[in-house]
């Protein structure tokens, strides 16, 4: 049967925070040594991730317990343009729209006037209002919280508004009103964060936890995206996990995922059902539950999972299909540091009809959304296509 560009489906994978080492201006951000993949390989005494290691990903670069032979997938890097480490700006860039200037960020928290504003328009107090790692901080200010319903507000060395509450003391959707508030009418302007998180919460004095009900509400896209140009030329596109929210909800909707293993799920019941479109997919644990949380441990054995799931994924990649992982950032659980890292990002490109080339050091991030344009056959703004050199099929 004859291929055709655009005939299949493409499936881009966002491994949350799975950033592969340095990058020239590492150091400005105060990331010097950051190397999320690299640092875990030496701290488990070697990855062992045969199917991973089978495509290529020791090939991305070099990986203690890795070896780089005859990979069956496209690998490369690419590195971040857009200023900025945090999950929007990295989407974003992946989908062809870089940032003239990073995002504001609030290390000494957030100026009076933000603060009074959000507590006035919401009916209730605040606490904290300081950056900090938000498990610790639910912790500290969770037995306040309870006894006053105030709320507890934080953020990180990211361009966040994080707003946490006790779901058994403020109801989940009235948070979510709350974030609604500050998102669209107090950080706005020059206050105009990257993201306000709510962050619910539940259990006992000593025993709280997050819960799955988080949700993150974006700025909409100052320009057109990937998604926003598939969209005009009626390409379906299906997401999965908090895509939606880094966009805004614009050209794109979202199933959300609480965890990995129900994310490869739906990957691969997308897969299943979809004759031809784009699979857009965060996949979070790596972010939110490891690397937030300096478990390295846990990051370990969340690549041991996707390693065992890839197989049956790829398994259902018909010939003119492509599916490409890669990351947004980097979140290193061997530093002292429980934020997001400034880090290159590693790319496999895999399919039945993909040429397994060396991809090279890619100079952004919006190279692998250009790769997707082109597949379907429309254009990006920003980045430069690898999609003649990966599939046989183009030539």
């Amino acid at each position: 049967m004859t291929k055709r560009r655009g005939a299949g489906r493409v499936a881009l994978i966002v491994l949350d925070g799975l950033g592969i080492g340095a990058t020239l201006d590492q150091a400005e951000y105060g990331d010097a040594g950051s190397d999320t993949l690299g640092n875990l390989a030496r701290v488990v005494d070697g990855l062992e991730l045969p199917f991973l290691e089978r495509l290529g990903l020791g090939c991305c670069r070099p990986l203690t317990g890795m070896r780089c032979g005859g990979p069956e997938a496209a690998h490369g890097v690419a590195l971040p343009r857009s200023p900025g480490k945090d999950s929007t700006t990295g989407h974003w860039e992946l989908c062809g729209l870089l940032l003239p200037q990073a995002f504001p960020t609030y290390d000494s928290g957030f100026p009076a006037e933000i603060v009074d504003a959000f507590a006035r328009r919401t009916g209730r107090r605040v606490l904290g209002n300081r950056a900090g790692s938000g498990t610790a901080i639910i912790d500290e200010l969770g037995p306040a919280h309870m006894a006053t319903g105030s709320w507890i507000v934080y953020t990180s060395a990211d361009s966040v508004f994080q707003v946490a509450a006790h779901e058994d003391v403020v109801p989940v959707e009235e948070l979510y009103h709350a974030c609604r508030i500050a998102r669209q009418d107090i950080l706005v302007g020059p206050h105009a964060v990257s993201r306000v998180i709510a962050r619910p919460f539940t259990g006992r004095i000593g025993a709280l936890s997050r819960t799955a009900n988080r949700r993150d509400f974006s700025l909409e896209p100052p320009g057109d995206t990937l998604l926003d140009r598939l969209a005009r030329h009626q390409v379906e596109r299906v997401g999965i996990g908090k895509v939606d929210d880094l966009f805004a909800g614009r050209s794109i909707a979202a199933v959300h995922t609480a965890t990995n293993g129900e994310c490869y799920e739906r990957i691969g019941e997308a897969l299943d059902t979809l004759n031809r479109g784009f699979v857009f997919v965060n996949v979070v644990e790596f972010d939110q539950t490891w690397g937030h949380r300096n478990d390295a441990v846990g990051f370990y054995q969340g690549l041991q999972e996707l390693d065992a799931a890839l197989p049956g994924l790829v398994g259902r990649l018909r010939p003119d299909d492509l599916l490409i992982l890669t990351a947004d950032h980097g979140n290193d659980p061997t530093t002292s540091s429980t934020d997001h890292s400034r880090e290159a990002v590693p790319i496999l490109v895999v399919g039945p009809e993909v040429e397994p080339v060396a991809l090279g050091e890619r100079s952004t991030l919006a190279d692998v959304g250009a790769t997707v344009a082109d597949y379907f056959g429309i254009g990006l703004s920003e980045g430069t296509s690898f999609l003649e050199r990966v599939a046989r099929w183009t030539n």
